[in-house]
């Protein structure tokens, strides 16, 4: 019997970090520790029922019935032509579930959330609209991965945007209005190609008959489910032509439209991953977002990008996937290497992370053109280790330069002798992205180019210069800041305190889970590869 069943958990998860956002809007604006406690106990709360939703899902080996659904807006059309036809509607509905792809990046968001909670502790203005912004952001998040309506997914997307806006542009460094507006404008862009490709999806595949007695209702709408079923289903009517169909059939989706749509959802989605050359806007907010938004940035929401891509395009469009395969792979290299060649050369430690965060979404890529369960499972390991390494790693930079008052690397050096724990941590967060074993960074990248060798085995020999270019930069990087002469203004610099300590434990000790029980994730993601991917492949192939 399933405890949680009688709860709708998924709701609640979504819900509390609004309700968080209500509290602190309450609280009195100098209270900063109480505005701090409450932000972190809010996104502590559906950390642990998300965890509690991963024993379940384990448990009954993918099979959830954690799904909600409810119409939320609901909209008469013009009657149509079709006979037999009652009525026309078009609905929006609250609709939530989880499955094998989305649990672990709920999961994700729910943990580099509350470990940035934490790590907000160096914000040092406006502490009540902070946070309040921050809770918005996690629960558009958390709507990203929840969603499983087109509409309720967009508009969770779109909140990410209005609240990072604000975060970087307000509380960011001293480029941060630039870095705010360029951020704007790239996602809005992205967000305007999805808008139109969603409008499309749903005024053909996403349409369904309900039959009530004599009434006879045809619905439109962007239920996941129903644009699923209809673009897998050869018999759909957005499958058949207007031949086949006898008549005119104005649902009918062609190959030029299909291709129109795939490489439509992987623009709007690639320039949120980043995908080069769409990269430049990540790099400003890397260098110029306060600490804990960096946190989240890079470790939750370049992940939307992804996700997108895997659900909407993938998942929707397997054939056009497929086709394009060796394109993502190039790109995936592109990215790789390029995100390598030039963290090598700065001299800024963020501008590092940011240059190899382009790199590891590279590898993302590369397991996505794979097409294969090995290379899937690869492709969303890397997000989340990315995910958690960066976190850490961005986390330890602003506390670095909270001490420091700087980032540039020549400028830094000897650390490790006024500042030892958050120097150790330093180099085994680098361990961590350049992919040692026994860390979740190693899984991530073997699984992703061990998919990718069964199916082009060149491009992934070539992926191998991007691996040891990884090394080079991380250690060269790490060592700098850790080793060598120290400017005599460091000597009394005091390490970590808790607040930061915590954080920095929290997510090296999940790195290091992942990286010796990778099954943790990888069960997972077989069940999503079993009763998703597989099946759409096999009837594709059927019809």
């Amino acid at each position: 019997m399933n405890i949680l069943s009688d709860w709708p958990i998924l709701s609640i998860i979504l819900a509390t970090p609004l309700a968080g956002l209500l509290v602190v809007l309450l609280l009195p604006s100098r209270r900063n520790r109480w505005l701090h406690a409450a932000a972190i106990i809010t996104t502590l709360i559906p950390l642990l029922l998300s965890c509690l939703l991963y024993s379940d899902f384990v448990n009954l080996q993918g099979v959830s019935g954690y799904e909600e659904q409810a119409t939320w807006v609901e909209v008469p059309l013009n009657k149509e032509t079709l006979e037999g036809v009652t009525s026309y509607k078009f609905i929006i509905q609250y609709a939530v579930g989880i499955d094998g792809l989305s649990l672990p990046l709920v999961i994700l968001t729910a943990l580099v959330t509350a470990m940035a909670a934490f790590a907000s502790i160096h914000v040092k203005k406006r502490w009540k609209a902070f946070y309040a912004w921050f809770l918005l952001l996690e629960a558009g998040m958390l709507g990203v991965f929840l969603a499983r309506d087109l509409f309720l997914f967009f508009i969770s997307f779109e909140l990410t945007i209005i609240a990072m806006y604000f975060l970087i542009g307000i509380w960011g460094y001293f480029n941060r209005e630039r870095a705010a507006n360029q951020f704007l404008i790239y996602n809005g862009i992205g967000s305007a190609v999805l808008l139109i490709a969603f409008i499309i999806l749903v005024n053909t595949a996403g349409f369904r008959i309900e039959q009530s007695g004599n009434v006879l209702d045809f619905i439109y709408s962007g239920n996941y489910a129903d644009l699923a079923k209809n673009m897998t289903d050869p018999t759909a009517w957005v499958n058949l032509t207007s031949e086949a169909m006898g008549g005119l059939n104005p649902f009918h989706m062609g190959d030029a439209m299909q291709w129109t749509l795939f490489v439509l959802l992987m623009v709007g989605f690639g320039i949120k991953l980043p995908i080069f050359p769409f990269h430049t806007w990540m790099l400003k907010v890397h260098t110029e977002a306060p600490p804990s938004i960096v946190m989240i940035h890079s470790g939750v929401l370049l992940k939307m990008g992804a996700y997108g891509m895997i659900r909407f395009g993938i998942y929707l469009f397997p054939e056009q996937a497929k086709a394009w395969a060796v394109v993502l792979a190039v790109l995936g290299l592109v990215n790789l290497l390029y995100g390598a060649l030039i963290a090598f050369r700065q001299k800024d430690l963020k501008q590092v992370l940011a240059y190899s965060s382009i790199s590891h979404m590279g590898i993302f890529l590369l397991g996505l053109a794979a097409f294969n369960e090995i290379g899937l499972q690869g492709a969303v390991f890397q997000l989340v280790s990315h995910g958690l390494i960066s976190a850490l790693l961005f986390l330890l930079v602003g506390s670095f330069y909270e001490r420091t008052k700087t980032t540039e690397l020549p400028l830094l050096g000897g650390l490790a002798r006024s500042m030892p724990f958050m120097s150790g941590m330093l180099l085994a967060g680098g361990l961590a992205a350049l992919g040692l074993p026994g860390l979740s960074g190693f899984i991530g990248e073997l699984l992703s180019l061990l998919g990718l060798f069964e199916s082009h085995p060149w491009l992934a020999g070539l992926a191998l210069l991007g691996i040891i270019l990884t090394a080079a930069y991380v250690l060269r990087s790490v060592l700098k800041v850790t080793f060598g002469p120290m400017d005599e203004q460091y000597a009394a610099a005091k390490d970590a305190r808790l607040v930061e300590a915590v954080p920095m434990i929290v997510l090296l000790a999940v790195i290091i889970l992942l990286g010796c029980y990778p099954s943790m994730l990888t069960d997972t993601l077989h069940y999503s590869y079993e009763t998703l991917i597989h099946p759409i492949l096999a009837t594709r192939a059927g019809g």
